[in-house]
């Protein structure tokens, strides 16, 4: 079925605000066999029904997104009734949920939020439990071309909660059940694109009716399969034949999720000491649900004497090796996992520039260290000599990664 996702708003057009809608319908939409065929971002205003008027002759399903608020650019509602041929009817059981909302946060409500109550016929009211503007879903009339049409509202807090549990029941009922292939999606660690394709791309290439794709993302890449189950698994087996350990999830869950998930599974824990990394790494691990049961403690000593202070770690040392050194890296795992008792202990120091790099130590340097109990702390030293943000991330992961490795190993052993 031919699916065209509409995203509107100024904002997207100028760059204020990332368009991730796309991103998140396709992978929604994809178990169910649909693809996007065709997405268009248009600013607020009139090129919104310009939009929806060129779709809806040649679309079996469109999703509108963005606006369905109360002020006066929010006119996406209107546009479509219009367009429609539909009159819009006031719902107030739909004013009194904004209004109980309201009252329940302390918010104080403008007379035009009652926009928001205005339903064109024949809709189905989507409740948003997130904010005050319900989706809609009109099915298709007498008209032979008239598509399903959802209208979901922007914000992405709002719109994932309700497109999960109201829009994918409806698409369930709307789309034959025997469309499209299966997807198989390998995420992998501390290779790239080029080395994971020459380790497995010949082999998966060979297999007919198999569709393969790379993604590239900073410290990992993901391998799409795409295919008939029988083809998928034949591919798989390769996959994990040639690339073993280096997979780190199939369900499409992060590093951290998985390192999470390995550390409750052992029930051990971890704690952190970050210079460099300013706290992402702490970040990272406590946006896993459950981070609770294995994160004891996590330090940012920035400075010199916050490393000494916070953690112990000899002023001798950071005068003979410096801050950024293996030397002090190993003493801040080493004194976060003994002040926390923790199982493990993670800590980055290094340069993420752009200034304060030096000919023996270059920006984008860094020193990571694992401190374990029972056994001897290793350093890695790395080198990722890219803007502020992606130092970060890159050193984040290969953190994760080295914490990972280990994780494995004790399973083995």
């Amino acid at each position: 079925m031919r699916t065209i996702v509409i995203n509107t708003g100024t904002e997207l057009l100028l760059g204020d605000v990332l368009n991730s809608h796309l991103s998140f319908i396709a992978r929604e939409i994809f178990p169910l066999g649909l693809r996007i065929d065709r997405q268009l971002t248009v600013p607020d205003g009139e090129a919104i029904r310009d939009a929806i008027a060129e779709s809806l002759g040649t679309a079996e399903i469109i999703f509108i997104t963005g606006g369905l608020g109360p002020t006066t650019d929010d006119i996406t509602r209107e546009i479509t009734a219009r367009l429609l041929g539909l009159k819009l009817k006031h719902d107030p059981s739909i004013l009194h949920a904004i209004e109980e909302r309201a009252a329940r946060r302390g918010f104080r409500l403008t007379a035009r939020v009652a926009r928001q109550a205005d339903v064109p016929e024949g809709a189905t009211v989507l409740p948003n439990e997130q904010g005050s503007a319900p989706g809609l879903y009109l099915p298709p009339k007498n008209a032979k071309k008239q598509p399903h049409l959802f209208l979901l509202p922007g914000p992405p807090r709002e719109l994932h909660p309700m497109f999960r549990g109201l829009v994918l029941p409806l698409l369930r009922e709307i789309v034959p059940a025997d469309l499209g292939n299966d997807c198989r999606m390998f995420r992998i660690a501390g290779l790239g694109e080029s080395l994971v394709e020459e380790a497995v791309g010949a082999e998966l290439l060979a297999l007919p009716g198999l569709e393969l794709g790379y993604c590239a993302r900073p410290g990992e890449m993901d391998l799409r399969l795409i295919g008939e189950r029988s083809v998928l698994d034949k591919a798989e087996r390769i996959v994990k034949e040639k690339l073993g350990a280096a997979i780190f999830s199939s369900d499409g869950s992060d590093l951290e999720e998985a390192i999470v998930r390995l550390l409750v599974e052992r029930k051990q824990t971890l704690a952190i000491a970050e210079s460099c990394t300013g706290g992402y790494l702490a970040h990272r691990i406590t946006n896993v649900p459950g981070a609770s049961a294995i994160l004891l403690g996590a330090y940012v000593p920035y400075s010199n004497e916050a490393k000494t202070a916070m953690l112990g770690v000899d002023p001798g040392l950071i005068a003979i090796h410096g801050a950024v050194s293996k030397q002090v890296a190993q003493a801040m795992a080493e004194g976060a996992r003994a002040n926390t008792k923790a199982d493990f202990a993670l800590a980055t120091t290094g340069i993420a520039g752009p200034a304060g790099g030096s000919k023996e130590k270059p920006v984008g340097t860094v020193f990571i260290a694992l401190a374990a109990r029972d056994q001897p702390p290793s350093v890695k030293k790395g080198f990722f000599p890219d803007d502020r943000p992606t130092f970060k991330e890159l050193a984040t992961q290969a953190a994760l990664e080295m914490l990972r490795r280990r994780l494995l190993e004790q399973r083995k052993s």
